[in-house]
């Protein structure tokens, strides 16, 4: 499954808990992230103020394609559910804000897998510029109150586009819910989506 978000949402937040939350009830999860911990992955993270636009959009989906190959699907082979902290949502929505056009991003990423969930976090924007700025920004997509409202609609505009596509979205408004809330809203959508014969493979 994956978890996508505005920045100052609680994406790597609620990652954390959630994948200590199904390992306590019995699962076996695998965490990761996008971009990846890969050389691929280093490049297209640290390297926002050197590339963007399509050069970064490109690096980004790549990146995406190797790591689906390399560890999301042997991952999902072995019966573990995988958390993946941002995936494809996050990429219709950061490139946009790097003036690169959905019909881009949508034929980059038209051959990646669709989750068993994809989960979108929303919140406030200023509840997620007032987290950013108590935090610090991770890179220049989170640059205050313009930038956290502009991510929010766009957030709003990806989902309904991926659900076209068939990704079977859950969002969360994390204004007011606590991590824990979010969390148990999270674990029952993926017990439902386990639910099957024993011995069957939980993947999501």
């Amino acid at each position: 499954m994956s978890i996508d978000g505005s920045g100052g949402a609680g994406k790597s937040t609620i990652t954390r808990h959630l994948h200590h939350r199904l390992t306590n009830q019995g699962y076996t999860a695998h965490t990761t992230t996008e971009p990846s911990r890969d050389q691929l992955g280093e490049i297209a993270r640290h390297g926002t103020d050197t590339y963007s636009g399509h050069a970064l959009a490109c690096l980004v989906a790549a990146d995406r394609y190797h790591h689906l190959a390399a560890e999301i699907r042997p991952q999902l082979a072995a019966g573990r559910i995988v958390l993946c902290d941002r995936y494809v949502a996050s990429s219709y929505v950061l490139q946009r804000m790097d003036g690169v056009l959905i019909d881009f991003i949508e034929a980059l990423n038209a051959a990646t897998d669709i989750p068993d969930l994809a989960v979108i976090l929303t919140a406030d924007p200023e509840v997620t510029a007032r987290r950013i700025h108590e935090r610090g920004a991770h890179s220049r997509f989170e640059a205050g109150i313009t930038t956290s409202r502009t991510e929010a609609e766009l957030y709003a505009d990806t989902a309904h586009r991926l659900a076209r596509l068939n990704y079977p979205i859950l969002a969360i408004d994390t204004t007011k819910s606590t991590t824990e809330q979010v969390v148990s809203t999270i674990t029952q959508r993926i017990a439902q989506l386990s639910a099957g014969p024993p011995g069957e493979p939980r993947t999501a």
